[in-house]
C-alpha cells in the first residue's frame, strides 16, 4: 500500500448510512405533556374520590338528601376521560359502578361519618399529594432535560445554517475566505454541536423511558391504593342496613376487580404512536447527515500528524495539521471533532507564506497565524514554522501540496490529492525532487534560497522579465534555471 494510500485509511471517516435528519422534526416535549395530561386525569379521578367520601360523611348526617349530594360528585364524566379505558373493568367503569350503587343508598349513620373523615379520607388526600408530586418531579426532570434538547438543537442548527452560508461563500469567492469562515473548520464544529445535541437528545430519551416505565408501576400503585381506601371505605359502612351494605360491596368489588395494569396497557395501545420504543436504537452522529456535509470545501487536500520545533525549548511535539481547498494550513491539537470545539491553534494563508526546502523530513513554512481573524490577523507577528514529517517521502508528499495550494492561482477547485494513483497536488511522486510547483516555491535544488514566496512574494504580481531581473529561473527559484 502507498503512503498516499495509507495516510489516506489515517483519517477520520464518518458513515452516512441509515441518515437521519441533523434536527429531528418532532417536538421533544411531546411525551412529557402526554404524560402530564395523564397525571392531571388521574389527580381528577383522585378529587372525584375524595368529594365522593366528603360528601358521604356528610351524607351520614342528612340521611336520604344529603345522597344526591354525593351522586352530584360523580355525577360528571371524568375529566380528560379519554385517557381511560371506556370498556367494564377499568376506571370508567369504576365510577359508572358507583354512580348507580350510590343512587340505592338510602340510610347512614353518625358514627360512620366520623370513621370516613378520619380514616378513608386521608388514604386519598395523601394520594392526590403524591399525582401532585409527581407531576413536579415530571416537570423537574424530564420536562427539563425537553428544554435542554431544544437548545441544543437551535446551537447544532444555526451552526449549520452558517456552514452553508460559508459554503456558498466558498463557492462564489473561488474560497477566497477568513481562516475562522472555512468551510472545513464549520463542518468539524457543526460535529462537535451535533455530538453534545445527540448526548443531549438521548440523555433526555433515556429519562423519558425511565419515567415511561416507572408510570406502570406508579399506575399500579395508584389503582391499589384507591382498591384499599374503597376497600376500608365498605367496612366504615358495614354496620349500615343489609341494602346499603350490599351497594357498597358492590362498589369494592368492581374497583377491586379492576386490574392494577388493565388502565396502562390500554393507554400503551391508545397511543403507541407517541410513547417510546425502549427497543429502538439510540441516535449516533455517524448516521446523521447535514446540508453541504460532502461539500469539496470540506474535504481536507491532505492532514494528518506532523512535528513542529518548539521556540524555547527546541523539541519537537505532534499536531494534527491539514491544508484546506481555502488554501489554508491550519494546525490542531488532535483530530478529535467532539471532546472540545475544534478551532485551530495556527492557521496560515498559504499564498501569504514562503515556503522552505525539503530537507530530510524536515521542511518550513513562514508566515502569519490568521486564525484570530480580523485585526488580529493584520497585527499577527510573522513565525517560522519547522515541521517535521514521519518519512522523507510525507515531508515531499506535504511540500508539494502546500506549495500548489500557495500558487494564488484563485480557482477554488482544488481536490485532495489523496487517493489519486499515489500523486499528490498534480504531481507525480517520481517527480517530487525536480517538478516545479506553483507559487514560486522552489523545487529542492542546491542553490535554492532557504525560502520562496508564494502569492505574497514573487507570484502573479511579477512579471517574467521582473523575475529574470530578480535572478530567478522560469519555475520561480531564483537562478537555479530549473
Amino acid at each position: 500500500m502507498s503512503v498516499s494510500a495509507q495516510q489516506h485509511g489515517n483519517l477520520p471517516t464518518r458513515s452516512t448510512s441509515n441518515d437521519e435528519d441533523a434536527i429531528p422534526d418532532e417536538d421533544s416535549s411531546e411525551v412529557t405533556r402526554l404524560f402530564h395530561e395523564r397525571l392531571q386525569a388521574y389527580k381528577h379521578a383522585c378529587g372525584y374520590l375524595e368529594d365522593y367520601v366528603q360528601q358521604t360523611e356528610k351524607m351520614q348526617h342528612a340521611h336520604g338528601k344529603e345522597y344526591e349530594k354525593v351522586l352530584k360528585t360523580v355525577s360528571h364524566p371524568l375529566k380528560e376521560g379519554h385517557h381511560f379505558d371506556q370498556s367494564l373493568g377499568g376506571m370508567a367503569g369504576m365510577f359508572d359502578n358507583i354512580r348507580s350503587n350510590t343512587q340505592g343508598i338510602s340510610n347512614s349513620h353518625y358514627e360512620t361519618a366520623k370513621t370516613l373523615k378520619g380514616s378513608v379520607l386521608p388514604i386519598f388526600e395523601r394520594l392526590h399529594n403524591e399525582i401532585k408530586n409527581k407531576t413536579k418531579e415530571l416537570s423537574k426532570g424530564a420536562g427539563k432535560g425537553a428544554k435542554v434538547v431544544d437548545k441544543s438543537r437551535g446551537a447544532s442548527q444555526k451552526h449549520i445554517e452558517l456552514l452553508g452560508q460559508h459554503t456558498a461563500s466558498f463557492d462564489s469567492t473561488g474560497g477566497n475566505i477568513a481562516g475562522k469562515e472555512d468551510p472545513y473548520v464549520l463542518q468539524r464544529q457543526v460535529y462537535h454541536r451535533l455530538n453534545k445535541q445527540v448526548i443531549e437528545e438521548n440523555s433526555n430519551r433515556d429519562d423519558l423511558i425511565a419515567v415511561q416505565n416507572s408510570f406502570a408501576q406508579f399506575e399500579a400503585h395508584l389503582v391499589q391504593t384507591i382498591q384499599n381506601g374503597l376497600n376500608q371505605f365498605n367496612q366504615a359502612l358495614s354496620h349500615q342496613a343489609e341494602q346499603t351494605r350490599f351497594m357498597y360491596n358492590d362498589i369494592t368489588g368492581t374497583s377491586q376487580r379492576m386490574s392494577p395494569d388493565f388502565e396502562w396497557n390500554g393507554f400503551l395501545k391508545r397511543n403507541s404512536s407517541v410513547l417510546i420504543d425502549p427497543s429502538a436504537p439510540k441516535r449516533s452522529v455517524e448516521n446523521i447527515s447535514f446540508p453541504n456535509q460532502d461539500h469539496p470545501s470540506t474535504k481536507p487536500l491532505i492532514a494528518g500528524s506532523l512535528e513542529r520545533k518548539g521556540k524555547l525549548l527546541k523539541k519537537f511535539d505532534t499536531s494534527f495539521y491539514v491544508v484546506t481547498p481555502s488554501k489554508y494550513l491550519h494546525e490542531f491539537k488532535t483530530d478529535d471533532d467532539f471532546s472540545k470545539d475544534p478551532m485551530p491553534e495556527n492557521s496560515l494563508y498559504l499564498p501569504d507564506c514562503m515556503i522552505g526546502a525539503v530537507e530530510g523530513n524536515d521542511f518550513t513554512v513562514r508566515g502569519k497565524d490568521a486564525s484570530k481573524g480580523g485585526i488580529g490577523a493584520k497585527l499577527a507577528m510573522t513565525k517560522e514554522f519547522a515541521l517535521r514529517a514521519h518519512t522523507p517521502q510525507d515531508a515531499l508528499r506535504w511540500h508539494e501540496v502546500i506549495a500548489s495550494v500557495s500558487g494564488g492561482q484563485g480557482d477554488g477547485g482544488l481536490s485532495s490529492p489523496v487517493g489519486a494513483g499515489g500523486a499528490t497536488g498534480g504531481y507525480q511522486r517520481d517527480q517530487a525532487l525536480s517538478s516545479p510547483v506553483a507559487g514560486g516555491a522552489y523545487s529542492g535544488g542546491t542553490d535554492a534560497p532557504a525560502y520562496e514566496a508564494g502569492a505574497g512574494g514573487v507570484g502573479p504580481g511579477m512579471t517574467t522579465a521582473e523575475k529574470e531581473a530578480a535572478g530567478y529561473g522560469s519555475h520561480g527559484g531564483p537562478g537555479t534555471g530549473v
